[in-house]
């Protein structure tokens, strides 16, 4: 029975890992073993990250809405809680942009929440 190696699908398989690892430092961007190890690696992390940068922004934007709340004079817990009652379906993300980019905007939105919450 002949010997089989895998020839041309080696080389190729070596390769396409070698061009994910291009741009890692020392030997594991060019030796074969550390770079089949870095890349998967690699992969784990990006996919476990693509979840986290969602987590990471919502925080960001929370701080920012709290931040500009606090300056209006009202705790970021009210002034969700007024959007809820005040049916203002806005969410952080365009309100921490709104808060940044357009204080105006964002202190009527305040307003608004004010006089929906209860006395």
């Amino acid at each position: 029975m002949p010997r089989v190696v895998k020839g041309a699908a080696r080389r190729q398989a070596k390769n396409r890992i070698l061009k994910q690892a291009k741009g890692f430092r020392g030997s594991r961007g060019r030796t074969w073993r550390l770079a089949k190890e870095a890349v998967v690696r690699a992969q784990v992390y990006a996919t476990r990250d693509r979840r986290q940068k969602k987590r990471e922004f919502r925080g960001l934007w929370i701080i920012r809405l709290s931040a500009a709340c606090a300056q209006r004079g009202i705790r970021y817990s009210q002034f969700v809680y007024g959007l809820k009652r005040a049916q203002i379906a806005l969410n952080r993300k365009i309100l921490s942009e709104m808060a940044i980019h357009d204080p105006e905007g964002f202190d009527a939105v305040v307003e608004t929440v004010r006089k929906a919450l209860p006395a």
